[in-house]
């Protein structure tokens, strides 16, 4: 490869177009008429406008982003995450194209694409997967019979689904009629695709997902795990790594389920195999949710406590190198947290919200990192995700971690857009979130069980009024319960000091 077409926008068209550079490679932005002025459009070295403002019209628009491969001489196209990284039919048509598409086979992408796929290829590798049923015959009658005997509570969900969409609990009887129609019509709207499949709900789980990476070779290793239960209607909201409090037997045998699963369907290049969470310490249970067959949004975190840098590893395999260190070389260091800032307010249910960028001022020093895709002065409009930046911070505790994430939340200056910073705030100090739940022994993540770790997928909906109160005393008692309330550990003052004195131990690790 010699020049690289980004498919994408925003801060990870940003972070590729980074990436690119280090490797010596040039790059191609494209971009709608809503992004003519966009960071990543300045950021890389050309860039080819393929549309309205409408993602139908520009970043979805397949025939457009081809002919921009081809009027600029890319060689290669990076899909990002959302948009078309995960369409089998566009990674077939970079491939028709003559183009490397730096992701897996278009094979894999629509084998994985399919819960209901999927969940079989997870059975033949033998992981776990949540007890249910995948009927064939789809007819309401059909899916309601499967309902009742999975039994209550079960989730019925899309089969091409994702985001929570096609997605219904049903807990009696009597709602099983219309969780069915109701899942299947909107599986048809947002998939094109009204099958769905029947699970048991697994209540109050834990978000536990795996990065993976293959070669072309046949070589599949992981980087082991992140948490991301921290979300809302199925949106993750915080991220982290290492998972809090996470037995190091499940860990363990987690991360080698993943690796099996990506043995089992061929996989190449960077992945994420997510799994839901149940029960707690060694006796922990985990179940196989679905493959994801791109970079993932929170990869950030993994990148910070392994030191491997994920878009090198993605141009290095799309490049056909063999990976180049073995699963015993890739060790977890420290603790890395990040934060999505997003233009939408709290009071208002997250309301995504619009207006131009009056003061975006970064925070910045030893253990933070902000990956970004705005600038003061931008419109922040309506027609894409309302992300601003992800902020991300790494020490070498949970604790100083989380310290860290507020004194840097706290340090964000965004003037003429509403966001969610209040928020986040609000979430790092709640008692779950900081390990500091009534009765529970007060001890650093190293040396606790999963017993004082009391997040799971639905906590945010469980407190989301304290959350979202709009008033300015709760942001200030919020920032300061996380700024005061994590006690740190003598690692932690000492990065401390050395943050005072201008330097910090993790300014050595490789990217």
């Amino acid at each position: 490869m010699r020049r690289v077409l980004i498919a994408n926008r925003g801060e990870i068209a940003v972070r590729i177009i980074r990436g690119c550079r280090e490797r010596g490679l040039e790059t191609v932005a494209i971009f709608s008429d809503a992004d003519r002025d966009a960071p990543h459009v300045l950021a890389a070295d050309r860039a080819i406008n393929v549309g309205p403002a409408a993602a139908s019209a520009s970043y979805l628009n397949v025939p457009a982003i081809l002919a921009a491969a081809a009027e600029s001489g890319a060689d290669a196209i990076h899909p990002g995450y959302g948009f078309l990284s995960e369409n089998a039919a566009f990674a077939e048509g970079c491939a028709k194209a003559g183009l490397t598409f730096i992701g897996p086979p278009a094979s894999v992408i629509a084998r994985m694409g399919s819960k209901t796929a999927a969940r079989a290829a997870a059975v033949a590798a033998g992981v776990p997967v949540v007890p249910g049923v995948v009927p064939i015959d789809q007819s309401p009658a059909a899916i309601a019979d499967a309902v009742r005997r999975v039994g209550f509570p079960a989730l019925i969900k899309a089969a091409a689904g994702g985001g929570g969409k096609g997605m219904r609990i049903v807990r009696s009887n009597d709602e099983v009629a219309e969780a069915v129609e109701s899942a299947s019509r909107e599986a048809t709207r947002a998939f094109a695709d009204g099958a769905v499949y029947v699970e048991r709900l697994i209540d109050q789980p834990r978000h536990i997902e795996v990065q993976i990476l293959g070669d072309q070779h046949g070589n599949v290793v992981h980087l082991f795990e992140r948490d991301c239960s921290l979300q809302r209607r199925h949106q993750k909201v915080i991220e982290e790594t290492p998972a809090p409090a996470l037995a190091p037997s499940v860990r363990a045998a987690i991360t080698a389920a993943a690796v099996a699963a990506a043995h089992a369907v061929g996989y190449v290049n960077a992945g994420t195999v997510e799994f839901i969470l149940e029960g707690h310490g060694e006796d922990a249970r985990f179940y196989f949710l679905e493959m994801n067959t791109r970079l993932q949004v929170e990869h950030p975190v993994t990148e910070l406590v392994t030191g491997r840098d994920l878009v090198h590893a993605q141009l290095r395999v799309a490049d056909g190198e063999p990976l180049w260190f073995t699963q015993g070389d890739v060790a977890q260091r420290g603790h890395a947290i990040e934060c999505r800032v997003y233009a939408e307010d709290a009071s208002r249910g997250l309301l995504p919200q619009s207006g131009r960028l009056l003061r975006y001022v970064e925070p910045n020093g030893p253990g933070v990192r902000v990956d970004s895709g705005v600038r003061e002065g931008q419109l922040i409009g309506v027609d894409y995700d309302p992300m601003l930046a992800k902020l991300i911070v790494y020490a070498e505790t949970r604790d100083a971690a989380l310290a860290r994430m507020a004194q840097a939340l706290r340090s964000f200056a965004i003037l003429g857009v509403r966001h969610n910073i209040p928020f986040l705030l609000r979430l790092l100090a709640l008692p779950e979130v900081m390990m500091r739940v009534a009765g529970a022994p007060d001890l650093q993540v190293r040396g606790t069980t999963a017993l004082e770790y009391r997040v799971d997928t639905g906590l945010i909906e469980r407190r989301l009024a304290e959350l979202s109160t709009p008033a300015d005393d709760a942001l200030l008692a919020a920032a300061a319960a996380v700024g005061t309330a994590v006690q740190l550990t003598s690692s932690a003052r000492a990065i401390g000091r050395a943050d005072a004195a201008g330097s910090d131990p993790w300014e050595t690790i490789s990217w």
